[in-house]
């Protein structure tokens, strides 16, 4: 059934569409005002990767994506184009470039202007944020102390000097998320939460720093009063423009003036699709733990915390403060640890012939036999990981770290295998320990952990996580937890919930608690957690 072909909508039958951009795909979902989700469907997007560190995709790809699972979605729910209320996108923290119309620039060595857009995991900008941050610009410590090269002005510094040509030319700096808001609606507008989160706006304060911009060397933008990355800054689910224009309609297969919601990071999606349940979301840690993982600590009052970033406020929650951490990698973490094992071809074949993602049969095989998910611990006896393969976000905001593998033998087999899983995921656990004991230490603790994100869906991954950081890990009644904050923008958007927390509230439920184990694996779980740390400083001693 087609958009063209489906039944008319009834008042029963509005529903919000939420869009999520991560870094293999471009997902639609749509959901009934009570937050439950009635349709979704997903097309995959390309990456470039070249030496140096660079990771590139297109924009226009990323729009044609968009539009193929919408359209796809809406042909699965059946409903008319008109059923549609609102529309909110997300989307990985990446820099699009843009010239004069939206015309695409590239960014890199290829000179293809299909790829004007620099990936948030693109480290290409490293030595210009070492030397942003040698400079201890009073900004910097609202990103806990320390600029990343994955946030977008030590980017936009390596354009103005590796490119200088593309960097004059371009129109318009965007974060992916205020991209897509733009090509819905012509509304150049940016959202609190990208900006603050990744450009350094300063939201308590509602403006950009000249002095920073200057010192840095990208004072050209604050010599055209930010125009190019953002005049005019308003908080998420504000709505754009007129609604989608009839281009972008046309292109969606949707109504044109349909409200669009000012956007948000993916992880921060996911943030306002779980912690919002209970009306008091600065009691849960909202963790995304995708191909990274983003950690989302929300404060009635400003807390400083070295190595995390933020505090921002309204970068999440209106109105509140927001501090973000995470791993850089750590999904991706886990699939590069299971490639080096002998036995991982193996392993593949046999989750295929079950008809499983791998980790789901690894998974799967690491609780066989045992008495609770919490003894799958004691396949990684004497294994441990420290999973920095891209470096630590959190709490040392380290692009330069790396992983250490300790305890592995010469064993090949498919147990082995399981064994190396159980401990790269209690590693990833130990990091986000880790960050929420530097959290707590500084005044910004947390009482559970509400869980997002296609890597920690399954039982396995969140008991290890609540038994590791000793925390009760929450799991949404949603499955979809991204999708469904990027619907609250859209309900927002149209006036369906006169503001982000009472949407949250309406939209998300907890359907699962996992609670932390106690007695021996507790204390074999402190013991891990101390090698952990022994091996990450060992690491760091041995690289300096």
């Amino acid at each position: 059934m087609t958009p063209e072909t489906s039944r008319p909508a009834a008042a029963a039958d509005r529903v919000l569409l939420g869009i999520d951009i991560g870094t293999g795909s471009a997902r639609a979902g749509l959901f009934d005002l009570t937050g439950r989700m009635v349709a979704s469907a997903k097309c995959d997007i390309g990456l470039w990767r070249e030496a140096g560190h660079i990771v590139e995709q297109s924009g226009n790809e990323i729009w044609r994506a968009v539009c193929t699972a919408t359209r796809g979605a809406l042909a699965e729910s059946g409903l008319a184009p008109e059923a549609v209320a609102g529309v909110g996108f997300d989307a990985t923290c990446s820099l699009v470039v843009v010239g004069e119309g939206g015309a695409p620039l590239p960014v890199g060595p290829s000179e293809d202007p299909e790829r004007n857009i620099i990936v948030w995991m693109d480290h290409r900008a490293v030595d210009q944020a070492e030397r942003i941050n040698a400079m201890g610009h009073p900004v910097l410590r609202y990103v806990g102390g320390r600029i990343s090269p994955e946030m977008e002005t030590p980017k936009l510094l390596w354009l103005r000097e590796h490119r200088p040509a593309i960097f004059d030319a371009a129109w318009q700096f965007f974060d992916l998320a205020d991209y897509l808001g733009w090509r819905a609606t012509g509304d150049l507008a940016r959202s609190t939460c990208t900006v603050t989160c990744k450009w350094t706006y300063l939201a308590h304060e509602r403006r950009w720093d000249p002095g920073y911009f200057r010192q840095v060397g990208l004072g050209v933008l604050a010599d055209e009063e930010f125009s190019r990355i953002g005049a005019r800054v308003v908080e998420p689910g504000t709505p754009l423009g007129a609604g989608l224009t009839p281009e972008a309609a046309a292109d969606l297969g949707l109504r044109p003036g349909t409200p669009v919601g000012a956007g948000l990071i993916d992880a921060h999606a996911g943030g306002i699709g779980t912690v919002g349940a209970e009306g008091t979301p600065e009691r849960d840690l909202a963790y995304v733990f995708g191909t990274s993982s983003c950690t989302m600590t929300t404060t009635r009052e400003p807390v400083f915390v070295p190595g995390v970033w933020g505090p921002y406020q309204s970068a999440m929650v209106p109105g509140m403060w927001l501090n973000e951490g995470g791993q850089s990698a750590a999904g991706a973490a886990i699939e590069q640890l299971l490639s080096f094992h002998p036995a991982a071809a193996e392993a593949a074949r046999a989750a295929q012939a079950a008809g499983q993602p791998l980790p789901v049969f690894l998974a799967t095989r690491a609780a066989e036999g045992l008495g609770s998910l919490s003894h799958v611990v004691t396949r990684a006896e004497g294994l441990h990981v420290v999973p920095e393969f891209l470096g630590n976000r959190a709490p040392f905001a380290d692009p330069h770290a790396r992983a250490v593998i300790a305890g592995l033998g010469m064993e090949r087999d498919l147990e082995s295998l399981v064994a190396l899983y159980v401990a790269g995921i209690c590693g990833i656990a130990h990091g986000l320990r880790q960050i929420l004991e530097t959290q707590e230490k500084a005044g910004a603790g947390i009482e559970r952990i509400a869980i997002s994100g296609g890597a920690g869906q399954l039982d396995v991954v969140r008991q290890l996580i609540a038994d590791v950081t000793g925390k009760p890990v929450v799991a949404s009644a949603e499955a979809e937890p991204v999708l469904l904050g990027s619907a609250i923008l859209g309900a927002v958007a149209a006036g369906l919930a006169p503001d982000m927390r009472v949407a949250m509230q309406r939209m998300s439920r907890t359907a699962q608690v996992y609670e932390p184990v106690g007695g021996k694996l507790a204390a074999l779980h402190d013991r891990r957690h101390a090698a952990f740390l022994a091996l990450q400083a060992a690491a760091r001693a041995a690289r300096d």
